[in-house]
């Protein structure tokens, strides 16, 4: 099993950080490959809408998200975690994944999603729910926790003192581990849904 672990927070070492190790903790001891990819600390733009990654197989701006695809593509796994701005997510982060999920033309089908919130007091669910959209429209199950998938701190190390956001991940980690074994068994067994091919329907008509 492989999860990659994307961190979208400007703080290698911040409160996103430690509730993202703490998931590590236990991807490790049960035996789960795991590959951090810090991102909130780059220069990405956004998506520029050129439809060029239909051509390339990749998107034209070459940078992080080219480099970060082929380790999402042979993920079991996918866990995003990001700090709380305005209610939404780092910008960098959006833009990086706005980019990584519509240039990246893999089956994403059943590879299991996760999202990790940070915040000093709110907005996170509102985060949560942003980076769950990628998941929800890319045919990815999304992992669930005894609660909702967040920790609280603002200064460095403060979310050390959630125990309850600390235990939520801990949990995240272990339900993504059962679920991701589950899948691989199902579709060992079963296959992959069937797919059918893709209708777009646009809501304006001619």
């Amino acid at each position: 099993m492989k999860v990659l672990i994307i961190n979208g927070s400007p703080h290698s070492k911040g409160n996103t950080a430690t509730a993202l190790n703490e998931m590590v903790k236990i991807f490790e001891a049960e035996g789960v490959e795991t590959k951090i990819v810090h991102v909130g600390n780059k220069v990405v733009r956004g998506c520029i809408a050129c439809f060029k990654c239909f051509e390339k197989g990749k998107c034209i701006f070459d940078d992080i998200v080219n480099e970060t695809a082929p380790l999402f593509e042979e993920a079991d796994g996918l866990v995003i975690g990001t700090p709380v701005y305005y209610a939404s997510a780092n910008g960098t982060l959006i833009s990086f994944l706005d980019r990584l999920f519509f240039s990246s033309h893999f089956d994403k089908t059943m590879k299991v999603g996760a999202s990790v919130a940070v915040a000093r007091r709110a907005g996170s669910v509102a985060t949560f729910d942003e980076i769950n959209k990628y998941f929800t429209i890319s045919n990815m199950p999304i992992a669930a926790s005894q609660y909702w998938n967040l920790a609280f701190g603002l200064a460095q190390g403060e979310v050390e003192k959630d125990a309850e956001g600390l235990q939520t991940m801990r949990t995240l980690a272990r339900n993504m581990i059962f679920l991701m074994k589950s899948i691989a068994l199902g579709k060992e067994k079963f296959g992959l849904p069937e797919k059918e091919n893709w209708t777009g329907t646009n809501f304006i008509r001619g």
